[in-house]
């Protein structure tokens, strides 16, 4: 079994140019975090004002000592403003259970 793990952080935004713009900054910030695999800006297809970034982990810990590191909340910074907490959280961890 994998050891790879998704965060998915929901983001609402009326601006389609300024989320897009921030989540290039965010990523360019974050290539060569270690551990990190890469990382996707999805758009709802029935609410396009509805944004979701999947990020991939090498595994839980590495995502876990990026998240506690110093640089973690202003190399994000410029998602911030959009994070949806409607539901009073915006993001979520899931382990890859399977795969093809």
């Amino acid at each position: 079994m994998s050891q790879e793990v998704r965060v998915a952080v929901r983001h609402v935004a009326e601006d389609a140019a300024a989320i897009e713009s921030a989540y290039h900054t965010v990523s360019k910030e974050l290539a060569g975090v270690a551990g990190m695999l890469g990382n996707e800006l999805w758009r709802g297809v029935g609410d396009d004002g509805v944004f979701v970034v999947v990020s991939r982990w090498r595994d839980v810990a590495a995502f876990r000592a990026w998240e506690a590191g110093a640089a973690h909340r202003d190399s994000t910074s410029p998602l911030r403003p959009f994070r949806d907490h409607a539901t009073g959280r915006p993001f979520e961890i899931f382990r890859v259970a399977a795969a093809y």
